[in-house]
């Protein structure tokens, strides 16, 4: 069966070499195998990596992505697909030998209409910011009931997942990728399947590894921006699409709403001492927990970035709750509006 593997790419000079060699060592027939980069007009040095890529091997070509967000890079690359199962990579993560091979099989086995794996998050440097940054991600605190990130015991109908494999005829099904979505594309699509009758399958043995942002600040620019698109992404769906997306912001706003209550209601400022405290509690105990293993700097810098995650995540939803209802309808379409950083 000839699958075709699409690759959303965008300035990953540092990564896209890693993937792209683990793709290519899968130990899926190569004469039935695809790769489609799609990359969104990359300028770091990107573009002639995977010029060079292109030269040595038949199985990859590169599509441009003049738009340079992930949504109009995978409805491209699914247009352009010649496979009769597509599978959706990510440029800033590397994948097993078996990896292809397994979800393909499971796909076709199970009745899903998508399989995907869990994620191994792993440090994008080696101090202790970083591995920091690639514990919160996989931590229960930060991510709540992901299974993808935090892990399983057993395979689940879940949610979603974060990089797919899909039965071609999934998309006429189900339609393409929403463009209107900078981020949480594949969140919403997999809630789209869910809602018309499909169902996500997780494999909690096959396993990538995905490279976790290298500092707060992207770390934080990230979470702000995911949390920006869950509206948008709510609004088409129609409903919010898992309690624990709505979790931060509801968090944000008591926290808000007791302390300026404090004002006329006194007893609103213990309450809101009494959140507060919890919340640092739980912080704390999660840090120091982590700090035999870590090390004590690993676990301060654990500490800050939870909150990182909680209140940037917190205030984009916020955020894009209020364009959504006041100003422009929630659609950022120019990426320049919403940066994209690794």
């Amino acid at each position: 069966m000839r699958i075709s593997i699409i690759v959303p790419c965008r300035n990953e000079e540092r990564f896209i070499g890693p993937c792209l060699d683990s793709i290519l060592a899968t130990h899926y027939p190569p004469h039935d195998m695809e790769v489609l980069v799609v990359d969104g007009r990359s300028d770091d040095g990107t573009r002639e990596i995977l010029d060079r890529y292109v030269e040595r091997s038949p199985a990859v070509s590169v599509l441009d992505n003049p738009e340079r967000i992930v949504s109009t890079a995978l409805n491209r690359g699914i247009r352009a697909a010649t496979g009769e199962v597509i599978v959706r990579l990510d440029a800033h993560a590397v994948y097993p030998a078996e990896y292809v091979p397994r979800l393909v099989s499971a796909l076709l086995e199970s009745g899903a209409d998508n399989v995907g794996g869990t994620m191994k998050t792993v440090p994008a440097g080696p101090g202790p910011v970083h591995r920091a940054i690639a514990l919160a991600l996989a931590h229960r605190l930060a991510v709540g009931n992901a299974y993808f990130r935090i892990g399983s015991t057993r395979r689940r109908w879940v949610d979603t997942v974060p990089f797919g494999c899909y039965r071609r005829d999934v998309f006429a099904r189900f339609g393409m990728f929403d463009e209107d979505l900078v981020r949480n594309q594949d969140d919403e699509f997999n809630h789209r399947i869910i809602r018309n009758g499909g169902r996500v399958l997780l494999l909690p043995d096959v396993v990538s590894c995905y490279y976790a942002r290298d500092s707060l600040a992207k770390l934080s620019r990230m979470y702000f921006q995911y949390g920006y698109f869950k509206p948008v992404a709510a609004r088409k769906l129609g409903r919010v699409m898992t309690v624990r997306q709505v979790v931060p912001s509801l968090w944000l706003l008591s926290l808000l709403l007791l302390g300026l209550a404090g004002f006329a209601w006194p007893a609103a400022h213990v309450l809101w001492l009494l959140a507060a405290a919890a919340y640092a509690l739980a912080i704390a105990v999660s840090a120091v927990a982590a700090m035999p293993a870590y090390g004590v700097r690993c676990g301060l810098a654990l500490a800050v970035a939870f909150p990182v995650m909680h209140v940037s995540y917190g205030l984009g939803f916020i955020v894009g709750m209020w364009d959504l209802l006041f100003k422009h309808g929630g659609h950022v379409r120019d990426p320049a509006a919403v940066p994209l950083t690794r």
